[in-house]
């Protein structure tokens, strides 16, 4: 349940099979493929930021000026309602594009998501302009793209099927498998989530409080299905952890 799947895997494909995010132009045979990395990372006017824990990279309404590839770390996008409920639509991890909405609707438009770190970021960042150039030089930076954005709608719905639980035991154990599948390292013990969460920022993101998210995983640490240490969660087996909550 928790395997890696098509353009959520952690580790890259081998080289044979040519990694996600890749393309090799046509008409150059025995190049190196070309990353979304490289394509970014060479545009006029792009940039290096770090972005530390808690802070938000945009908000609703800036305008769309520029486009962001995360490099390490994890990026929380959110909808803020007129109610002022804020609901999670995807939790980005590392190599996922974003920011991109007003390339797809061709003009300067903007931002429809709040974009906090959810962990300290990396993240690699270029003009809007500048990458509507190069799709209109090269049709397989046009791709490059439309991969990185399949990606982000794919973490979309599943963050999506995670709140559509009621009850919120049920969806902390499927946050927590997400975030394996995601940013789970495998060990000895079970799968390891690469990834310093406080109960609070959990709390937020499946909406709920932190006074509930620490019961949640009080009781999930005394049914032995999960090890807390130094806000790093460890789930000794996510395929038990799922039946139990089925």
């Amino acid at each position: 349940m928790v395997g890696a799947t098509r353009g959520f895997s952690r580790y890259p494909s081998s080289p044979s099979s040519g990694s996600p995010g890749s393309v090799t132009p046509m008409g150059a045979p025995g190049t190196m493929a070309t990353t979304l990395l490289d394509v970014i990372r060479g545009l006029a006017g792009s940039s290096v930021e770090t972005i530390e824990r808690g802070k938000t990279i945009f908000f609703p309404g800036d305008p769309a000026e520029r486009v962001y590839l995360l490099r390490r770390g994890a990026v929380r996008l959110s909808r803020v309602y007129e109610s002022g409920e804020e609901i999670t639509v995807a939790l980005l991890r590392e190599n996922s594009l974003f920011g991109v909405l007003s390339l797809l609707t061709g003009q300067r438009s903007d931002r429809f998501y709040h974009a906090i770190a959810f962990t300290r970021v990396e993240m690699v960042t270029a003009p809007a302009t500048s990458v509507r150039r190069a799709i209109e030089q090269d049709a397989s930076v046009g791709l490059l793209l439309l991969q990185g954005l399949s990606s982000r709608i794919l973490q979309t719905e599943t963050m999506i099927e995670t709140l559509t639980h009621r009850d919120m035991s049920s969806r902390l154990v499927s946050f927590l498998l997400v975030l394996c599948r995601d940013f789970g390292v495998p060990g000895t013990e079970g799968i390891t989530i690469d990834l310093r969460l406080s109960h609070q920022a959990i709390a937020e993101a499946i909406g709920s409080t932190r006074v509930t998210i620490t019961r949640l995983l009080g009781d999930l640490r005394n049914d032995g299905l999960v090890q807390i240490d130094r806000k790093k969660i460890t789930v000794f087996d996510p395929i038990a952890l799922a039946k139990r909550f089925s």
